[in-house]
């Protein structure tokens, strides 16, 4: 940053004066803020989602710079939907951190800002979490996994595709003053999950019917298992990203081919 003499801060919700350190910035990308989790309070996360996005917007809106926001999906819906969500639904905000960035988008729209607002999916990368890394360790298994009768589908986001949706929002003004679900292409299953692991390790998908139902009972019945981690999506989270497509973005992947790249490379990694 030129002629700036920054200063490291750690905490985003201190009083910080971001003018000076936008001056020379072509434009914002703000990813930070507190996530979901246990133990976080309501307070943290408007102080930090909210207050704190709402300050830097007005800040880039002082110098004259777009400004893209990393929102989150938990904005619209929680962790299951009955039906393909898009733009148009209402956001039903889940829980304090999906109510403190709706807070926050409506700070960034009334601040005046030239802005750009995604509203991602779960988003994945070769650092697997949750119930991909625990599919990740059955996959791994030298077994049959009986994950055929698991027909629901969910969207996910890479990383990839997540840092391409923002270099689009920066090269695009068309897509200021947008709001924009984000995910990859097309959603994916539990045995496609699997089948695409496999297929990284350079295995065969091995997956045989059984309903769904008793496997999962059996699962979690195992607490704290990776396969009741696994199992427990039991229902759906689809989402459109038709509108940013017809605004010109185009994905550089999807979920099948980037999952078996980064079990392809776990295993050069760790073989």
């Amino acid at each position: 940053m030129p002629g700036a003499d920054i200063e490291i801060c750690e905490d985003i919700a201190d009083p910080i004066d971001w003018v000076p350190l936008l001056e020379g910035m072509d434009a914002v990308v703000h990813l930070a803020g507190v996530t979901s989790r246990p133990g976080i309070s309501d307070e943290r996360f408007d102080a930090v989602n909210h207050r704190a996005t709402a300050r830097l917007a007005a800040a880039a809106r002082t110098i004259g710079v777009p400004l893209v926001f990393i929102s989150s999906l938990s904005v619209q819906s929680g962790a299951t939907a009955d039906h393909e969500l898009t733009e148009v639904d209402d956001p039903q905000p889940f829980g304090a951190y999906g109510h403190s960035k709706l807070a926050a988008e409506r700070a960034i729209a009334a601040s005046g800002v030239e802005f750009t607002i995604f509203r991602p999916v779960m988003v994945y990368g070769d650092k697997l979490r949750g119930y991909l890394a625990s599919l990740a360790r059955l996959a791994r298994l030298p077994l049959p996994l009986p994950f055929g009768g698991f027909r629901n589908r969910r969207s996910l986001l890479g990383v990839n595709n997540l840092a391409s949706a923002i270099l689009f929002a920066l090269r695009t003004k068309a897509a200021r003053g947008c709001v924009y679900l984000l995910a990859d292409p097309q959603p994916i299953s539990i045995p496609e999950i699997v089948a695409a692991f496999r297929r990284g390790l350079g295995r065969r998908p091995g997956i045989f019917y059984v309903p769904a139902a008793p496997v999962r009972w059996l699962a979690q019945a195992r607490q704290g298992s990776g396969a009741a981690v696994a199992t427990g999506r039991g229902t759906e989270l689809v989402v459109s990203v038709e509108k940013l497509m017809s605004a010109g973005w185009a994905p550089v992947t999807n979920t099948r081919i980037e999952l078996e790249r980064m079990m392809t490379a776990a295993k050069a990694r760790n073989p």
